[in-house]
C-alpha cells in the first residue's frame, strides 16, 4: 500500500494574488449580493436614508467576508490519497481512498473532490461532500481498472470549496500523486520436467557446501535474525565486527527468460496481440521459476539485463522479492525494439551475466526460456547457437503471420531449433501459455542434454 500525502498551502499563496484569486471565485450569487448592496448604498446616500444604507452594507460586505473565511480555509484542509496495492495484473481492479480533514476551527462548506486519472483507467471520480465540522475528516473512495499494462500516475487531487451561502466557490490543487503499475497478467503454470535442468536448489551443490572446510567459508556480516551458533569467530576477530558462516546456504540454479521485443518481429497491436502473448509468457515464467527457487533474470534483445547489477541474476530472500519487483515493473513498461537482430542478446547468453556458473561455456547449468517472434534464417540460427551456452533451453515462438490471420511460416524455424537442442513449439493465437508449458515438458528432446526440473 502506499499513501501519498497532499498537505499544506495550496498552488496559490496567501498575499495579494491570492486574495485577488479568491474575490475572482465569487459565483454569480455573490456577484449579485455585492452589486446589490452597492446599488442600495448609492440609492441610501442619494435618499437619505439610514436604514437601506445599513442593508445595502450587510449585502456588500457579507460576500467580502466569505472570501475573506474562505481564503483563510482554503490554506487549512489536507488531503491524502491511499492507493492499495500500487501494482496489479492487467484486468485487475486497485482501489483509491481518499481522506479530507478540516484543520482549521471553521467548519468548510460544501466540498467538491475530483481527482485526475487517465482516461484508460475509467471516468474522472468527483465527490461531493457536506459540511465538515473543525477537526473533522471525511473519506471516499474509488476504483480503477486497465486492461493494458503500463505505469499511470493519479492526482492531482482538486479540491473545491464553497461557504454555507454559495456566495464564494474556490479551487484548490494539490501538487502530490501516486502512480499505478498494472503489470502483465500471469498464469499459474504446473511443474513440469523441461530438458536439460536440474531443480532450482540443485542437491550436488548443497552437498558440495555442506562438506566444505572451515577455510573455505566465506563469512559475511552478521544481520538480525542470524543463528548466532553460525558464528564465525575466527572472522570475526579478523574482521573486528561480528561475522557468520554462509555455507549452509544452497547454492540456486539460474534461469534466463529471454524475450523478444523487435517491432520487425511482431505485428498487430492491443491486449490480444502477439507481442503482449509474449509479454505475458515472460511474466508467468519469471513469477513460476522464482517460486521454484531459480536465481532468475530477464533478458531481452537489446541485451538489457534485469536485475542489471553484479551477475544480473535475482538473489535469495528479501532480495529476490525486490527483484521480482524489479522485473514486473520492466515488463509492465516494455515496448517494440527498434532493433532488427538477437545479436545482443546473444553476446548476453554468452557472457552469462558474470562468473560462477550458469551460462560460463557449453554444457553450462542454466536454464534459458525464450519468447521469439518472426525469425529469419539468420536470426534462426543465431538462435540456435544460445542452444550450446546453457544446459537447458526452451523456446516458444510466435507466428505472427497466423495471429494476423496469414499463412503459417513458422514451422521451418521450430524444426532448425529443435534440431540444435531447443524444446521449441509454436505458439498460435488463442492458445493458453500454461498448456503450451506444459506440452514443453512433454515434448520430445531435441539434440540436446536430457534430464529435468520439477
Amino acid at each position: 500500500m502506499s499513501a501519498g500525502a497532499a498537505r499544506g498551502a495550496g498552488g496559490e499563496g496567501r498575499g495579494a494574488g491570492g486574495l485577488r484569486a479568491s474575490l475572482a471565485g465569487l459565483t454569480t450569487r455573490g456577484r449579485s449580493f455585492l452589486a446589490a448592496g452597492v446599488a442600495a448604498a448609492l440609492c441610501a446616500y442619494v435618499l437619505g436614508q439610514g436604514e437601506l444604507l445599513r442593508v445595502g452594507l450587510l449585502l456588500a460586505v457579507l460576500p467580502l467576508v466569505c472570501v475573506l473565511a474562505l481564503h483563510r480555509t482554503r490554506h487549512r484542509v489536507s488531503g491524502s490519497r491511499r492507493l492499495t496495492p500500487m501494482r496489479v495484473p492487467a484486468g485487475s481492479e486497485a482501489r483509491v481512498q481518499l481522506r479530507m480533514e478540516n484543520v482549521s476551527r471553521l467548519p468548510t462548506g460544501l466540498l467538491m473532490l475530483q481527482d485526475r486519472v487517465p482516461y484508460v483507467l475509467g471516468p474522472r471520480p468527483r465527490f461531493v461532500l457536506d459540511r465538515v465540522e473543525p477537526g473533522g475528516r471525511r473519506e471516499v473512495s474509488y476504483r480503477v481498472r486497465s486492461d493494458l499494462r503500463g505505469r499511470y500516475p493519479l492526482g492531482p487531487l482538486q479540491l473545491r470549496l464553497t461557504d454555507p451561502f454559495g456566495l464564494v466557490e474556490l479551487t484548490r490543487s494539490f501538487s502530490t500523486y501516486d502512480t499505478l503499475t498494472v503489470i502483465p497478467r500471469t498464469e499459474v503454470l504446473p511443474v513440469v520436467r523441461l530438458a536439460g535442468e536440474t531443480s532450482g536448489y540443485g542437491d550436488g551443490s548443497r552437498r558440495s557446501l555442506a562438506l566444505a572446510g572451515d577455510d573455505d567459508v566465506i563469512p559475511r556480516g552478521y544481520r538480525r535474525g542470524d543463528d548466532l551458533r553460525r558464528v564465525h569467530w575466527r572472522s570475526t576477530a579478523r574482521y573486528g565486527e561480528l561475522m557468520v558462516r554462509r555455507e549452509e546456504q544452497p547454492q540456486r540454479s539460474r534461469a534466463t527468460v529471454l524475450l523478444d521485443t523487435r517491432g520487425v518481429a511482431f505485428e498487430g497491436a492491443g491486449p490480444d496481440s502477439a507481442f503482449e502473448w509474449a509479454v505475458s509468457g515472460a511474466a508467468s515464467s519469471l513469477v513460476h521459476l522464482l517460486e521454484q527457487g531459480f536465481s532468475v533474470r530477464l533478458l531481452t534483445d537489446t541485451g538489457t539485463s534485469v536485475p542489471g547489477d553484479g551477475g544480473g541474476f535475482s538473489s535469495g530472500g528479501q532480495e529476490s522479492v525486490e527483484a521480482a519487483g524489479l522485473m514486473m515493473d520492466t515488463l509492465a513498461v516494455v515496448g517494440h525494439s527498434d532493433g532488427a537482430g538477437l545479436s545482443r542478446a546473444y553476446d548476453a547468453v554468452r557472457s552469462g551475466g558474470g562468473s560462477g556458473g550458469g551460462f560460463g561455456g557449453a554444457g553450462g547449468d542454466g536454464l534459458l526460456i525464450a519468447f521469439f517472434g518472426d525469425l529469419d534464417d539468420v536470426q534462426t540460427e543465431l538462435a540456435a547457437k544460445m542452444r550450446v551456452r546453457c544446459g537447458g533451453a526452451v523456446a516458444f515462438v510466435l507466428d505472427s503471420a497466423l495471429w494476423s490471420g496469414q499463412p503459417s511460416r513458422v514451422e521451418a524455424r521450430v524444426r532448425r531449433l529443435r534440431d540444435a537442442g531447443w524444446t521449441a513449439l509454436a505458439a498460435p493465437p488463442g492458445v493458453a501459455f500454461g498448456e503450451l508449458w506444459r506440452q514443453a515438458g512433454n515434448a520430445p528432446l531435441g539434440t540436446g542434454t536430457s534430464g529435468g526440473w520439477g
